[in-house]
């Protein structure tokens, strides 16, 4: 795979590692989601909101990051760049830094298996909102909307399952991993 250079690295990294960028990102996205699906409204209405959404959105990310942070023993740039080692599948050397990753991974890993259990909840409401905007389309006779979200709403249900699965062999490789090498 060929080495990031330049802008987008440094991009990348800023946004993966401060969540200022992140912030802007969110309140870039909600500003540009309120004139995009509120175009007759004010804008000053835009950015409230976008503000409202960034607050919330920023506010759960402290409080996950805090979390890592204790569970771990490390601040969240250390986090920051043990998940990019765990992204690539880079075992560290170190055995300080194998600990702390082997802390790290284990945390993720109870995260997504508890996080596991309401998946199927969470889904099945998601499918019967697209079932549900089948009906009321077909009753209306504006199919084509409804279709589309449903579409678009099995699409992320399927994004969801492969991304979890996807994560979830990434974590037991680097469990497995660091313990074979530790």
């Amino acid at each position: 795979m060929p080495q990031e250079v330049g802008a987008v690295h440094t991009v990348k990294h800023w946004f993966s590692d401060s969540l200022i960028g992140q912030g802007l990102l969110v309140l870039v996205l909600g500003v540009g989601l309120g004139a995009l699906f509120r175009r007759d409204e004010h804008p000053g209405l835009w950015v409230v909101q976008g503000a409202l959404y960034t607050a919330v959105v920023m506010g759960t990310l402290a409080v996950q990051r805090h979390r890592t942070a204790r569970a771990t023993g490390v601040g969240p740039r250390t986090i920051a760049d043990l998940g990019r080692k765990i992204r690539h599948r880079e075992v560290p050397r170190d055995p300080e830094e194998r600990a702390v990753m082997r802390r790290l991974v284990d945390d993720e890993l109870g995260k997504i298996e508890r996080g596991g259990r309401w998946l199927p909840y969470w889904l099945g409401v998601m499918g019967l909102v697209a079932v549900g905007l089948l009906v009321l389309g077909a009753i209306r006779g504006s199919l084509g909307y409804s279709l589309g979200v449903a579409v678009l709403v099995a699409a992320f249900i399927l994004w969801i399952l492969l991304m979890r699965r996807r994560t979830l062999g990434l974590y037991h490789h680097m469990r497995a991993a660091l313990r074979e090498n530790g």
